[in-house]
């Protein structure tokens, strides 16, 4: 699957190596282009999945402010209830398609 913002590829990986989480996929870390993302000051606490870590999508001309997100330290039960262990996955802004 490939998530792709402005005609730029952000992220690729195979289906089954991502995670579908209420409506999101989230790409596992390496997957993610290198320079793509840039950590963001924008605060958000899931009661379930732990603290967000929001991030800035730059890359090759797409930009997107807080595009992408993922929990680097899921609170306990998180990867029970996904059947996965998806931290520091990460997920995008609806402005950013993710198809096979």
């Amino acid at each position: 699957m490939k998530a792709v913002l402005d005609g730029v590829v952000i992220a690729e990986a195979d289906r089954d190596d991502l995670a579908s989480i209420e409506g999101n996929w989230y790409f596992p870390p390496q997957s993610v282009r290198e320079g793509a993302l840039h950590k963001s000051p924008t605060p958000y606490t899931c009661p379930w999945k732990g603290a967000a870590q929001y991030w800035n999508v730059s890359l090759d001309g797409a930009e997107l402010t807080d595009g992408a997100w993922s929990y680097p330290d899921l609170y306990p039960g998180a990867v029970e209830r996904v059947g996965k262990d998806f931290a520091g996955f990460v997920a995008f802004d609806r402005k950013v398609v993710v198809s096979d």
